[in-house]
């Protein structure tokens, strides 16, 4: 089944265990309620501090902080040693966001790229997703790796049915400048 990222644990908050959460889902009442089950992946320079699989005890708003409790980490000695941690939730196959205009990144890896000819640009092979935009990752057929911004005016078409997603291509973006051929 697909993962997402919902979040990454961050500072210990008090003394018994809670700590923030920098959310990187739409839905966080749903993510983190308490019995949620999530996977947890440690920073790459760290060890592993908590099992692969961690249970929310709870989840509270401090403001427009979210504070969060697992049922692995009973004080703030142990809450500081997880900072960092990524968590993910496991979704269903079928599951995609209530926002026509949105998609997981399970579903727009793996679709083929064209042109707005229908000219075949590569794959994409990755979906990053940042503070102010998200970037496609674009294998193209030459195996040279293109980013392209996920916005409207680049991307007007994505098409899961049909496995395709449209790319208003210019010189530079996927394609390579013709001096650089």
């Amino acid at each position: 089944m697909p993962e997402v990222v919902v979040g990454r644990i961050g500072k210990p908050h008090g003394l018994r265990g809670e700590m923030t959460v920098d959310v990187r889902t739409d839905e966080p009442d749903l993510r983190f309620a308490a019995g949620s089950v999530l996977r947890a992946e440690p920073p790459r320079d760290a060890a592993p501090t908590l099992p692969a699989t961690i249970t929310v005890a709870g989840s509270r708003w401090h403001g427009n902080v979210l504070l969060l409790r697992l049922d692995q980490v009973p004080d703030r000695t142990a809450a500081e040693a997880v900072r960092g941690t990524l968590l993910h939730a496991t979704l269903a196959d079928d599951v995609t966001p209530e926002d026509p205009d949105e998609y997981y990144a399970h579903q727009i890896e793996g679709l083929t790229a064209v042109d707005t000819d229908g000219r075949e640009l590569g794959v994409v092979t990755r979906l990053f997703t940042g503070a102010a935009q998200d970037l496609l990752t674009v294998r193209t057929p030459e195996g040279r790796d293109a980013l392209v911004p996920f916005v409207s005016a680049l991307v007007p078409e994505v098409d899961l049915r049909t496995g395709r997603i449209v790319i208003a291509d210019r010189p530079g973006l996927v394609t390579p400048f013709p001096d650089e051929t």
